[in-house]
């Protein structure tokens, strides 16, 4: 092979991501991605609160640059029980908590667990019964995905660096793919096309179904829910009645003009919104 050949071979290589990445000091801050995707969703969220916080973006087992998961095992317990291994060599027994898409969905089970102090969850997946109809129109959308996640894979970096099949995967999760930064939307590309738990994933939350609506009941630490106004993945006028309904105290928030994964397009806004969350809390904490 000619050094040129060599040079084209290691353009096109995937780059090998981090497990997690963290930032700043303060009380411990856990964020966690949405499903198929890694901790780079936060990249530009994790400098907006690392002022104030000890912030771990962590990359879900089976993920991107997440630990291994064997197909068997695959499943939003493995999910959860891989953050619970990562928080226990942090040494965090507990630690505030905010979440998107199946992010939001883990960080109540982690709540459900005992080991959030409060929880943000972003466009929660998860609020849906099993075999119901949003249950698998949600499904065919990722269905969907499975042509440009077949194409990232056979064509190795340069996927992700085709314009075209950047913008045609990032509709499915934010309404202005313009906006997403360069680097992010290379990394979406690279997270999806190299997710392992893609396929299994789709046959356990089948036959697993969505959040247990009387598991919400375990949750006693505060909770905000955040929806975004555009979520073409996860719409809210079919997805949010079940956690709005399953825990009545929550403060619900709406992010106007945003798609499923807000911290692409507007991470100030995310960021603002888990602090107001964090602050609001704490002014009670004091108070009490």
């Amino acid at each position: 092979m000619s050094q040129t050949d060599v040079r084209r071979a290691r353009r096109f290589r995937v780059p090998e991501p981090t497990a997690s990445v963290r930032a700043g000091s303060g009380e411990p801050l856990l964020l966690i991605h949405p499903f198929m995707l890694s901790h780079d969703v936060w990249a530009d969220v994790v400098p907006l609160l690392a002022d104030e916080y000890d912030v771990v973006a962590v990359t879900l087992p089976g993920h991107w640059g997440g630990p291994k998961l064997r197909r068997r095992d695959v499943g939003l317990r493995a999910f959860a029980d891989g953050v619970e291994e990562l928080m226990d060599d942090l040494g965090w027994a507990t630690c505030h908590i905010a979440g998107n898409s199946i992010g939001g969905w883990l960080s109540l089970e982690l709540a459900r667990r005992g080991r959030a102090r409060t929880v943000t969850a972003i466009a929660p997946a998860g609020g849906w019964k099993r075999f119901s109809l949003t249950q698998f129109l949600v499904g065919l959308k990722f269905l969907m995905l499975v042509p440009m996640v077949l194409l990232g894979r056979l064509t190795g970096d340069l996927g992700a660096r085709l314009g075209f099949l950047q913008r045609l995967a990032l509709r499915v999760v934010v309404h202005r793919p313009g906006r997403v930064p360069g680097e992010r939307a290379k990394n979406y590309v690279r997270a999806a096309s190299n997710c392992s738990a893609f396929l299994p994933y789709m046959w356990a939350d089948l036959r697993d179904g969505g959040m247990v609506a009387d598991h919400l009941r375990d949750i006693k630490v505060p909770v905000q829910l955040v929806f975004c106004e555009l979520d073409w993945l996860l719409p809210p006028a079919r997805c949010a009645p079940l956690y709005v309904d399953g825990l009545p105290d929550a403060m619900v928030v709406t992010l106007e003009g945003l798609g499923h994964v807000p911290s692409y397009e507007a991470p100030e806004r995310v960021a603002d919104a888990i602090r107001e969350h964090l602050h609001r809390n704490r002014r009670r904490s004091v108070a009490g």
